[in-house]
């Protein structure tokens, strides 16, 4: 049986009206107002990628989710399409965390869960986009990873994927365990029925905190946030006149070239 670890982010809803984003500025977090949080699409990926090698042979999928204050529905949605356990690291210190820390604390429930072929995460999160958190998880276990991965598949105590390239694939095969970062090109997770998303919610969920995993979040953390806005953009208009649309043509080339934008 293989045994794969997925890892997946809750956050806001990257398709919603940027209307609904805010920023805290007393707490410097971003809040989403009258839109439920989400699992990271790229994540998403990820899980359909196991579920897509359980099709083929006998898998288990347990899904790791960090984060405080998680939204057991949103996360229960793994447990629906076909995870077999979902465990949350879950802790008030676990709180605008740094892609660091992140991977250290995930890195830290996989040794304890201890038994694993393959893990898997997006190839970055739709929040932050730091696309560094996979990588980091190999680095800390010593495992090879591949990343922006289209295709995965296991067999023979090896895995095998198409790497997503600039012009098209590569193939890349690897001895087991490893790592590996899936991309949007593999597909979107697929279609959940009503009665496996009522099945899912009497499932059990397992949470542990800093303390079960033994990790000082004070000790971990590199980085501090600063700062935090919505960017601001302003546009321009300037009217270019002219009797005829010659002279209008040539007015607008001077101003352009007085712009230096050409």
């Amino acid at each position: 049986m293989a045994n794969i670890i997925v890892c997946i982010k809750q956050v806001l809803d990257p398709e919603a009206p940027t209307s609904t984003y805010k920023v805290d500025e007393a707490t410097k977090r971003m809040a989403q107002k009258g839109v439920p949080p989400v699992m990271s699409p790229f994540d998403e990926n990820a899980l359909e990628a196991a579920l897509r090698i359980k099709d083929t042979q006998p898998t288990k999928i347990t899904v790791l989710s960090l984060g405080r204050n998680l939204s057991k529905a949103v996360l229960r949605k793994a447990l629906a399409a076909g995870a077999e356990q979902l465990i949350l690291l879950e802790d008030n210190a676990f709180d605008e965390l740094d892609s660091f820390t992140t991977a250290t604390l995930l890195t830290a429930a996989i040794k304890k869960i201890g038994e694993y072929d393959l893990i898997l995460t997006g190839r970055q999160a739709a929040d932050w986009n730091a696309g560094m958190v996979g990588s980091g998880i190999a680095e800390m276990l010593s495992l090879p990873s591949i990343t922006a991965v289209r295709k995965v598949e296991v067999a023979n105590s090896k895995f095998k994927v198409e790497r997503v390239t600039p012009d098209g694939y590569e193939i890349i095969e690897s001895s087991l365990p490893g790592v590996v970062t899936v991309s949007n090109e593999l597909g979107e997770l697929r279609s959940v029925a009503l009665k496996e998303i009522m099945a899912a919610q009497k499932k059990p969920i397992t949470t542990w905190t800093a303390a079960d995993l033994g990790i000082d979040i004070s000790k971990v953390k590199k980085t501090q946030l600063v700062s935090l806005s919505i960017p601001q953009h302003e546009g321009h208009c300037e009217i270019v006149g002219g009797d005829t649309p010659e002279i209008m043509g040539a007015n607008l080339a001077a101003k352009l070239k007085e712009k230096k934008i050409f």
